[in-house]
Parts: structure tokens; sequence; C-alpha cells
């Protein structure tokens, strides 16, 4: 399997082309139809939709059906008959399953890579990288579980009573996966929820079906029937999934979708979990001392690699004053090296957005910023027939304007010029968001007071392989605060899996 990350830079020429015949393969289309899988059974029930390449969005990559409420029923009661199956096997041999299945992506390393590259635009290296992810997320909960001893804690008793706290499973968990990280974290909350011995029904984002259900397959082929089940559809599978009789729900995506799944989740008699990540609008602090050449380099790699379409991309830029213009001027020439085109070309750095609807926003986002602010460099890049854009850098702009507050989800970059480490700190909290941030600077004292006051949940200090950017099962873990998450843990780390249970206490008295 490739030994790629998000922070690397370079590929191996051989596996460089076995990538670009894997992507021709996944644009040459799939013919068969994209299945629903619900217990042992498949169905094509429900309107057929397409998944298209937003290089090309005339290219036709495969079609999938929408399941409707009783195709989600369906599947909530097939994964609710394998429920207890699944629970009653002792953890070691649940671990020992999924193990088995995470070797299964090293197998089918290339076509995933190629798959999710056709459908996300992404490039080599992130797409490659992607699918050793979601290998590595497998084993992180695998370890975790292990390491707790299948979330079993014997306690203190006493007058002959004997006492231990377990972690159980709720029983069915929805998943619910976004278009961003088709594989790795429909994979990661999948994984999580399996592991711990919950059964699972996906719903895979309308935009990539088949990618992720590739990556299913895999798991889905190592489990016991039902205990995976797959829907796949648009926003009214996730909607009749959030209504359906599951016990809980993960999710990925944005704060407007995730927080209203919260509250419909809470309400009722029973109020059920939702482990959501959603969105962040990511500072990088910049500060007089810094080396900023090394923060150029954070910044542009973690705010335009896959085009500005990671909930963790830097969004703002703070600087110091004293050195806003250095700062500047590195940013301007290290974006104009960056190759905006297909993931075919072996040099591309930016590849395309996922569809009109955020390509639209960007427009209208740029306009403001030219009548609010000035756009120094960037914009629609028309030449090519998707929905590609030049990396786009915005200064000028009014203490507070939307666009230094709103999450765009595009290679749009604000730099704000600030008089002092106060004011710094102060304006990269003035958000609702609170997921990832990064400063770059030579003073202790300043990153003791940033890792203190940053009000996120994933901080990087100098960081130039990736400002916000890069986090990696077993080395950070991926916690929204504020509106960026639900639970105050984050995925990749030791604290995710046992969202997936419920605490019980046990006494008994021989």
């Amino acid at each position: 399997m490739a030994t790629v990350s998000y922070t690397s830079s370079t590929i191996d020429p051989e596996l460089s082309k076995q990538f670009e015949s894997a992507l021709a393969r996944a644009r040459a289309g799939r013919q068969a139809p994209i299945l629903h899988h619900i217990g042992n059974t498949e169905s094509d029930a429900g309107e057929s939709f397409a998944s298209r390449d937003p290089a090309n969005p005339a290219t036709v990559l495969a079609s999938a059906h929408t399941a409707g409420r009783d195709v989600v029923d369906a599947a909530v009661a097939a994964a609710r008959g394998s429920a207890a199956g699944w629970r009653n096997t002792h953890h070691e041999e649940r671990i020992e399953v999924m193990r088995a299945a995470a070797d299964g992506f090293a197998t089918r390393e290339m076509e995933l890579a190629g798959a999710l590259s056709a459908e996300t635009g992404k490039s080599r290296l992130e797409s490659l990288a992607e699918v050793q992810e979601s290998h590595d997320l497998i084993e992180q909960y695998c370890d975790v579980l292990e390491a707790g001893n299948g979330f079993i804690t014997p306690m203190k008793g006493r007058n002959g009573e004997h006492n231990v706290d377990v972690l159980r499973p709720y029983g069915v968990f929805g998943v619910i996966a976004p278009f961003n990280f088709p594989i790795a974290l429909a994979i990661g909350m999948t994984a999580a929820a399996l592991v711990t011995g919950n059964a699972v029904v996906l719903k895979p984002s309308d935009k990539t079906p088949l990618s992720t259900e590739l990556a299913a397959e895999i798991v889905r082929n190592a489990l016991p029937d039902g205990v995976l089940n797959v829907v796949q559809g648009g926003p009214a599978t996730g909607t009749a999934l959030a209504e359906s009789a599951i016990d809980g729900l993960a999710f990925t995506g944005s704060a407007k979708v995730g927080w209203g799944l919260i509250q419909q989740l809470s309400r009722g008699p029973r109020p059920r979990p939702v482990l959501a990540e959603m969105g962040g609008q990511n500072p990088v602090i910049v500060t007089d001392s810094a080396d900023l050449d090394a923060a150029a380099s954070g910044i542009v790699r973690s705010a335009y690699g896959f085009s500005g379409q990671k909930c963790s991309s830097t969004r703002r830029v703070i600087v110091a004053r004293a050195v806003y213009d250095g700062l500047l001027e590195r940013l301007v020439a290290r974006t104009g090296e960056l190759v905006v085109g297909d993931a075919a070309l072996q040099e591309m750095n930016v590849g395309p957005l996922i569809d009109e609807v955020i390509a639209d926003r960007v427009e209208r986002a740029l306009k403001s910023a030219d009548t609010d602010g000035h756009v120094v460099t960037g914009g629609r890049e028309r030449s090519l027939p998707g929905h590609f854009f030049r990396p786009i850098i915005v200064t000028g702009l009014p203490r507070g304007h939307r666009l230094t507050r709103e999450e765009l989800f595009a290679p749009f970059v604000t730099i704000t010029a600030v008089d002092d480490f106060e004011e710094a700190i102060g304006e990269a909290n003035a958000v609702d968001f609170g997921l990832t941030a990064g400063i770059f600077t030579t003073d202790d004292r300043q990153i003791d007071q940033f890792f203190s006051e940053a009000e996120a949940g994933v901080l990087y200090a100098n960081r130039a392989a990736g400002a916000t950017t890069g986090a990696w099962p077993g080395e950070q873990s991926f916690c929204g605060w504020k509106q960026s998450g639900s639970t105050g843990k984050g995925g990749l780390g030791p604290w995710y899996p046992q969202g997936f249970c419920r605490e019980q206490n046990r006494t008994f008295v021989k």
C-alpha cells in the first residue's frame, strides 16, 4: 500500500502511472447501476441519479437509486436483526474481522483512488492518502478498543460485591457521509460504530456514490449479513434515515444540516446521540517573529489543497501589520506557482469544485469581496470545462465582514492585519466555528498562549506542511468545538469510538 499522507509532497513514479490507469478506468464509467445493500439482498428501488466528473460535468461516472423511506426502514430492520449477534461477538473477534477488512484497502488501493479522484477531482496524492487513511482509521479504532479491553473496567467492591463498568453499543447507528472524504470519513465513522458492536446503515453522498460503495463493499464482505447496510440517495434519504428507528447517528457535513439533525434526534421521549463533525472557518496567526517562508508554505498547502473543500482548510490569515507586506508577497508568489487543472495531470495542485452550487457561491463571494475589499489574485478559470477556480486571496475587508465569518468551502482566503497578539487571538476566536487553527511564531510564550486560548479542537504551531490541515489517525485527533462539533471528542483519536457506546455498571454478589 502506498505510504503517503496529507503532508506528503511526492509520489513514486510507478504508483503515479498506476493511478493514471485507475483514473482512466473510473472515468470510462460504470455500466451497472449501484444498488442498495440490505441484509443479504440488493435493491434498485427509487429514482435513478447520476454521479458526474466535476472536472467535466458532462461525463457520467455511475448511476444509483434514491432510497425512499421504505428502503431505509428495510435497511434499519436488517441492521436491527443482526445487531444482537454482532454485539455479542467477543470484542477480540470483532477486532480481528475489522482488521481483515482493513487489509482489503491495500488490495484495492488503486481502484479506490481512481474512483475517488474521478468523483471528487482530488489529486493523486490526496486520493492515495485518503485510501491509506481509511486503512489506518480502522486500525486506530481497533487499537483503542483493544487497549481498553473491550471497554470493560473493573471497579472497587465491598461487602462481597463485585463491580464492573462496561461500555455497550447502542444498537443500530445511521452514518451520513460527505462528498469531500467519501472513503475516509465514511469508513471512519462506520468502523468506529462497527468495532464497538453496533450494526450500521450507511448513506453515501449523492455526489460520490461509487467511491463510498466500493469502500463499503470491502468492509461489508468481511461481516455477517446485515451488520453493514448501504442506502444511496441525497438529502431526502438522509432525512428518512434520521427519522427512522436508528439508535444514534454519525454525521459529517455542514453545520446547518448537522445541528438540524442534532435537534431532530434530541426530540421525543428517547433522545438519541448524534456524533457530528461540521465545518470550520479556520484561522492562521502569523506574528512579527514568524518564519514567513514556512508560514506561506503552510497556508498555501492548507488553503488550496483539494480546492479548499476540507472542513479544516485555512480560511483566514491574521497577520502582524509589521510583516503583512512580506507575507502577502510570498502568498501571491506561491499561489501563482500552483497548477489548476485535471487530476490526470501529474503536476496538478488545485482541482475543480464539486458542483455548480459551490461555484455560484464563490462567484457571489468574489463580487462581495471586490466591492468591500480587494481581490488580490484568483478567480474563475473559464478555460476548463469543470468548476475550476484559481486560488483566491482577498484583503481589505472590514473587520467582522461575513466573508471572514462564514464558511465558503472553496479556495478562498481572507487576510486581516492586526496590531498586537491579543488582537490576533481575539480575531481568531471571533467566529462561531472552532475546528482547526494554526500559528507561526518563534516566541514560545505566544505558542503557549495560543494553545491555551485558541477556541478550536485541532491546533498546529509552525507547521509548514499544513498550517491547519493534515490530521492523521493516531497522530492527531479531529475534534470540533463550538458549531464545528457536537460531542467534544474527535475522530482519529483515542476517545471517538466510545461515543458509539453507552455506559452500564454491573454489580453482582457471588
